[in-house]
């Protein structure tokens, strides 16, 4: 694991199905056919699973959806 910028060791957070469907505002379904499906990685542990919090970033930020500037602009017709 990496090191933080004091030179301490860095932990990752690891966070249940729960908190993630409650981050994520979706059921806990929903999380787990993502991780079924391999969308989102996740550790088992015993019957559950652990979620890293940094794949869990990670995965956000790769789902973002933005629509581009001007795209309503172009759709227009004279």
């Amino acid at each position: 694991m990496g090191e933080d910028q004091g030179g301490r060791s860095a932990r990752v957070r690891y966070l249940t199905v729960v908190e993630v469907a409650d981050l994520m505002r979706v059921s806990r379904m929903t999380v787990y056919r993502l991780v079924h499906a391999g969308e989102l990685p996740a550790v088992r542990v015993g019957r559950s699973f652990r979620v890293p919090q940094d794949a869990l970033d990670a995965y956000l930020r790769s789902s973002a959806t933005v629509e581009p500037e001007g795209l309503g602009e172009e759709r227009r017709s004279s």
